[in-house]
């Protein structure tokens, strides 16, 4: 189908974006790489006024290292993120969840930030940043008192606190995610385990592994789980009980990683499944990063 007519306007800077978004009102889009909502407009699911593209905003674009942490811009591709030398030395569980997304052409358009702010649970994004603590930085409109004084300025989310619901973030009306900042996990094992019955599909199942090994032996875990609930989720205990494990004496430390989820049930597989699947995935996750 084709989209229905919309005003579309490309700014060059963020604060150009939110001033367009301002004065757009309620009915407005966002456009990152648009592999979500090229789809929905085709569809005519939703039919804006206006779409406000961030393709043009070189500022909201790169990998940087600052010291204990990484800095992505949200309108990093897929690709760059797999390709970053930074990435993959110190948030290695990043790039491998991100080459799982779709298929090449999509990496190449699909945008890290496009993927946290659309928050589908089933998406591979949401659960390694969730995984590795990562902050969430966003910037919305000026207070009406600082509309002539002084800059706009950045409020910073920890992830924990940025997935609010299916499709709901802390990205407010009027605000953008910015950029993510990446705690440095260099040197920590890691792997992304993903269950699809088809190549490409979004996960039915999947599971985010991070942890410092010393000696062979688990001195801190974090693990994340996608598709389990209405936003990606963080496996504490699992975390717990991997601590002082080995990969020849896993035990039961997996058996936990459904605890507490509320995971869909749909055609791909009904919610026992899944939670079957989730403590499969876990143990599998843990034992590939241990190099099992």
């Amino acid at each position: 189908m084709i989209p229905a007519a919309f005003d579309y306007l490309a700014p060059a800077t963020v604060d150009e974006a939110l001033d367009a978004l301002a004065a757009a009102g309620d009915d407005v889009k966002v456009l990152g790489g648009g592999q979500s909502l090229l789809p929905i407009l085709r569809m005519r699911l939703n039919a804006p006024d206006q779409i406000v593209d961030l393709g043009r905003i070189e500022e909201l674009r790169g990998i940087r290292d600052e010291g204990d942490h990484l800095v992505i811009g949200a309108m990093t591709t897929y690709a760059d993120v797999i390709a970053s030398p930074l990435v993959r030395q110190h948030a290695a569980l990043l790039a491998q969840a991100v080459e799982e997304v779709a298929d090449p052409q999509i990496r190449h358009r699909g945008t890290i930030g496009g993927a946290l702010v659309h928050a589908d649970p089933a998406g591979d994004v949401g659960a390694p940043v969730l995984a590795l603590d990562c902050e969430l930085v966003i910037r919305g409109p000026k207070h009406e008192r600082t509309l002539v004084r002084g800059p706009r300025r950045d409020r910073t989310v920890p992830v924990g606190e940025f997935f609010v619901d299916l499709f709901e973030t802390a990205v407010g009306e009027g605000e953008l995610l910015t950029a993510i900042r990446v705690p440095k996990h260099t040197g920590w094992a890691s792997h992304y385990e993903k269950f699809v019955r088809v190549s490409h599909q979004w996960s039915i199942v999947a599971v985010a592994v991070a942890l410092k090994v010393d000696g062979g032996t688990i001195r801190e875990a974090r693990v994340g789980l996608t598709n389990m609930g209405s936003t990606p989720l963080r496996a504490h205990g699992v975390e717990q009980a991997l601590v002082g494990r080995t990969a020849s004496d896993l035990g039961d430390a997996c058996d936990g990683a459904a605890d507490g989820t509320n995971p869909p049930s749909d055609l791909n597989g009904d919610a026992d499944y899944r939670r079957h699947l989730a403590r499969v995935l876990t143990r599998r996750a843990v034992a590939t990063a241990l190099g099992g």
